[in-house]
């Protein structure tokens, strides 16, 4: 049976949209592969830590000549990539703070990609679907005022579609703020109508996905 991937990294617990919509993903996903594996990691309830020298240089030392040092230092980016690459999918809670992602995303990301394994080009994650939901509280829609201002989505889209070859999609439920941001209030309506759609759309994804794996 299929592996999915799930990490969030939402710092709004029960509130948040991104894990709303990560939510009817996973819950799609499981009713295809009821007896399938969900690997879950809430960056923000346990995250991890930001990568430092020693985990970052110890993947240009060849392994049989790594000291037991550069060994310990590199076991938690060993089991962060080894996750990824048992997963036949991959689910990313992505929502934009100050422009760009989760500083706690970010630091999954450093710890993932390891050149020569999964970056470059005998990449053991290329082609891998992931789907990624990146809220956001305002629009940044064409037209509007803050239009090119979301880093996060153009930034993912880069990283994992160009330069790690994966297959990424999007989700973007929008003006997730109109609720509890009193001048964003005329914005309700539409606040709920993206809110309705990624959800929609999230189901969608999901049951896909798990028709094209199980083909």
């Amino acid at each position: 049976m299929a592996t999915l991937l799930h990490i969030d990294s939402s710092i709004n617990g029960e509130n948040s949209v991104s894990r709303a919509v990560t939510k009817s993903f996973r819950e799609a996903w499981e009713e295809q592969h009821p007896e399938g594996t969900v690997i879950y990691r809430d960056l923000a309830a346990n995250p991890i830590p930001h990568i430092d020298g020693a985990a970052y240089h110890t993947q240009y030392v060849p392994i049989p000549d790594r000291t037991p040092e550069q060994l310990a230092a590199f076991a938690l980016r060993e089991e962060l990539a080894g996750e990824l690459e048992a997963a036949d999918a991959v689910l990313l809670g992505a929502p934009l703070y100050n422009y760009s992602i989760p500083s706690s995303l970010k630091a999954w990301i450093d710890h993932v990609i390891i050149m020569e394994r999964t970056a470059g080009e005998n990449s053991t994650i290329a082609g891998k679907p992931v789907t990624v939901v990146s809220s956001r509280g305002g629009s940044y829609a064409p037209g509007t005022p803050m239009e090119g201002n979301d880093y996060a989505q153009s930034y993912l889209e880069w990283l994992l579609g160009g330069a790690l070859k994966l297959d990424v999609s999007f989700i973007v439920p929008e003006l997730t703020l109109a609720p509890i941001v009193p001048a964003m209030a005329p914005l309700l309506e539409k606040s709920k109508e993206s809110a309705a759609r990624a959800h929609e759309d999230a189901r969608a994804k999901a049951k896909t996905l798990a028709t094209q794996l199980a083909a």
